[in-house]
């Protein structure tokens, strides 16, 4: 039986995208479960401090399980019921005596290319000075609707992803990478104003949880927006997405009947199984986040699809497919393929 007089506190980042889902949750829960009280509580994490002190300074890729801590500690503490987090940045290995007690239904897991528009940037030098920064005028763009393969030789795509740097030099060997971090307005930002970059990738999930969009012509637009972004959409054959990226992953105590029976109205299980399957291979390679593979699992009928790569040691590529109840059995299967 749920106690309505005791308020359910969800943990949460305290970036835009962070607070979008964990409100995005609550909203479930409250619609679930009207006559509970659902309190958001926001917590920084070392990642958030560290990420922001790099971005004056990139270097390597930020450690596992650094956007996760702090909200699994008041997890254990009790000072929160739930953490609400990007599923693809939690570890596959939880601390003792938390689970994963959630998968929301998954958004669109593909990845977007963002570059600047050549028509806008040539005729910014038109306009009045107040409305550009200075050396604006002088950055090159591109038409719209281009691909990878379209891309000219030599140009710089910003991404601090090591799956998507080796899937890129994979296919685009002529390409430079340059580290990128901070909240997606600051990389947009930073695509908009510098020169040592002509391009970036972002998960499309993450952009439309910030209600931004791509219009018919090919330009991204929202509030946070910079003026003269294009964004094309890329397909998975061409850049397979990270391990349980576009689900949200609600964590929780492993003992707690009360939050499980909250959870259980919020999970979507054919989502659950996809990502199990994924969370698989990728804790059997032994990896984490930031290692450069990638998975996707697709539910097809009565089966689960898992397609990967894996760029530790020689490239490799495989997908296959089992009954939806043996997702765990399908990633370590295919990651044992991969690993012979």
């Amino acid at each position: 039986m749920l106690d309505a007089r005791r308020p359910i506190v969800i943990a949460t980042r305290g970036s835009a995208l962070a607070l979008a889902q964990a409100n995005a949750v609550a909203a479930q829960c409250r619609a679930a479960f009207p006559q509970l009280v659902f309190e958001l509580k926001i917590i920084k994490t070392t990642g958030d401090k560290l990420q922001t002190a790099a971005l004056a300074k990139p270097g390597p890729g930020l450690p596992k399980g650094l956007f996760t801590k702090e909200l699994e500690v008041a997890l254990i503490k009790g000072r929160a019921d739930l953490a609400v987090h990007s599923l693809k940045d939690l570890p596959t290995e939880l601390p003792a005596g938390l689970k994963l007690g959630a998968v929301g239904k998954r958004a669109d897991a593909r990845d977007v290319l963002i570059y600047r528009d050549g028509q806008f940037f040539a005729e910014l030098a038109t306009r009045p000075t107040d409305e550009w920064v200075p050396g604006q005028a002088e950055l090159r763009g591109f038409s719209p609707q281009i691909r990878l393969a379209d891309l000219p030789a030599g140009a710089v795509v910003a991404t601090s992803s090591t799956r998507r740097q080796a899937q890129l030099l994979a296919q685009r060997p002529d390409l430079r990478m340059i580290e990128m971090r901070g909240n997606v307005p600051t990389r947009l930002e930073k695509l908009a104003t510098r020169a040592q970059m002509d391009a970036t990738l972002l998960a499309w999930a993450g952009i439309s949880r910030l209600n931004f969009r791509i219009t018919p012509e090919g330009r991204l637009v929202g509030d946070a927006v910079p003026d003269g972004l294009l964004a094309v959409v890329l397909e998975t054959d061409e850049m397979l997405p990270c391990v349980g990226q576009a689900a949200v992953g609600i964590e929780i105590r492993e003992d707690d009947g009360r939050i499980e029976a909250i959870c259980a109205r919020l999970n979507h299980y054919n989502t659950q199984q996809a990502v199990t399957a994924e969370r698989a291979f990728l804790r059997a390679m032994g990896g984490g986040c930031q290692s450069p593979v990638a998975a996707y699992a697709e539910v097809q009928g009565d089966r689960l699809r898992l397609r990967a790569v894996s760029f530790l040691g020689t490239a490799r590529r495989g997908e296959a497919t089992r009954p939806l109840p043996e997702a765990v059995a399908l990633g370590e299967a295919l990651a044992a393929e991969l690993k012979a």
